[in-house]
C-alpha cells in the first residue's frame, strides 16, 4: 500500500505555486506586470487573501528558506490562551454545583470583569475535566440551590394560539404566561393582541393571582427583547408599560440573549406542555369555553400535575418544601 505521508508531490506543488505567486507579486509591485495594475486585482485573480499571502511572503523573505512557504501548525500560545489555574478551579467548582456555562460566566463576571472566560472557554474547561455531561449528583445540587430561591426569578413570555382554536372564529389570540423559575408555578392569561399595554395588564393579573393564591412574589423577571416587553434597545424604555409596571412593583427586569429562546427555557417548556395537554388538535365552542378550560388546566398544572423538573412533585408540594427550608 502506498504511504501518502511520504509523498513529496504535495510539498513540491505547494512550493512551486508559491514561487510563481511571489514572482507575480514582485512584478505587480514594480509596476511591470502585463495583466495586473493593482495588487487587489492580483489577489482576486489568484483567489487569495492579502493577509494570508503576506504572512507567507514575509516569512519567506526573512529566512530565504522555501520550507517557510509550506503550511505550518501554530501551537497554542499558552500564556495568552490557557486559563489560569485559579480561574479554572473556580469554574470546576461552580460546574460541580450543577451550573451551566452561561450561569458560570454570569457569576464570574462581576469579580473577573475583562478576564472572564467566554462560554466556549468555560465549556472547554469542564470538558477537559469530564464534567460536560451533568451527573445526577450535579443535577440534585443545582436543584437544592434553586430551592432556596423561590420567587427570585419569573420568566415571562407571550404565545401565539392557532386561529382555528375556536369554532367559527378565526381571530388570532395569544397567551401571556408567568412562571416561577424555582417552584414551576405558572399562570397564563388569554389576550386578543400583544400590544404593550395589553400584555402589561395580563402580566399584572398573573402577578396578582400567583401572589394571592400561591404566595409567590418576584424579585426579578426575565423576558425576551420584544417591543411588548419593553425592549432593552428601545428609546425611553422606562416609559414602556411593562417597564413602568416593574418599576412600580420594585421588580428588576432582565432580558434573554437575542435569538436564543433557550435562555427562557422554563416558560418555553410550559408552552410545549400546555399545547400537548390541552390545545393541540382541540377546538372550543367559544372564547368563554377556552378561558374556562385554561383556568381549570392552570389549577391542575399547579396543584395536581407531577413535574419532572422538581423530582416528580407538583409545584404546590414543592413550594411547601421550599418554604420549610427557608
Amino acid at each position: 500500500m502506498r504511504r501518502n505521508t511520504e509523498d513529496e508531490t504535495l510539498r513540491r506543488n505547494y512550493i512551486q505555486k508559491w514561487r510563481f505567486l511571489i514572482s507575480e507579486y514582485k512584478l505587480v509591485k514594480a509596476k511591470k506586470h502585463s495583466q495586473f495594475k493593482f495588487l487587489e486585482d492580483f489577489y482576486r485573480f489568484h483567489n487569495t487573501h492579502r493577509q494570508t499571502f503576506l504572512k507567507y511572503y514575509n516569512r519567506f523573505a526573512l529566512s530565504g528558506d522555501e520550507i517557510d512557504l509550506l503550511p505550518q501548525k501554530r501551537g497554542p500560545k499558552w500564556k495568552s490562551r490557557r486559563t489560569v489555574p485559579e480561574i479554572e478551579e473556580e469554574v470546576v467548582t461552580l460546574r460541580k454545583r450543577g451550573l451551566n456555562r452561561y450561569e458560570i460566566c454570569h457569576i464570574l463576571k462581576p469579580k473577573l470583569r475583562d478576564n472572564t472566560p467566554s462560554p466556549s472557554c468555560v465549556y472547554n474547561i469542564i470538558k477537559r475535566h469530564n464534567l460536560n455531561r451533568p451527573t445526577p449528583t450535579m443535577k440534585e445540587e443545582k436543584r437544592r440551590i434553586i430551592k432556596e430561591k423561590a420567587g427570585e426569578l419569573g420568566p415571562i413570555d407571550a404565545h401565539y394560539l392557532n386561529k382555528d382554536l375556536i369554532v367559527g372564529d378565526t381571530k388570532r389570540r395569544y397567551l401571556v404566561c408567568v412562571v416561577d423559575a424555582c417552584t414551576r408555578f405558572a399562570w397564563c392569561e388569554i389576550v386578543d393582541d400583544i400590544k404593550a399595554i395589553t400584555v402589561m395588564f395580563a402580566t399584572l393579573r398573573c402577578f396578582n393571582i400567583m401572589a394571592d393564591r400561591y404566595d409567590i412574589r418576584f424579585a426579578e423577571v426575565l423576558t425576551d427583547n420584544g417591543s411588548e416587553m419593553g425592549s432593552r434597545t428601545a428609546k425611553h424604555r422606562e416609559d414602556r408599560p411593562m417597564e413602568r409596571l416593574f418599576m412600580e412593583l420594585g421588580i428588576k427586569h432582565r432580558y434573554t440573549r437575542p435569538y436564543r429562546p433557550q435562555t427562557n427555557g422554563k416558560v418555553e417548556r410550559f408552552w410545549r406542555t400546555i399545547e400537548d395537554d390541552l390545545l393541540r388538535e382541540t377546538t372550543f365552542d367559544s372564547r368563554e369555553h377556552l378561558e374556562q378550560e385554561v383556568l381549570e388546566y392552570m389549577i391542575y398544572y399547579n396543584e395536581h400535575r407531577p413535574h419532572q423538573g422538581i423530582g416528580g412533585e407538583t409545584p404546590k408540594e414543592f413550594n411547601k418544601y421550599c418554604q420549610r427550608i427557608k
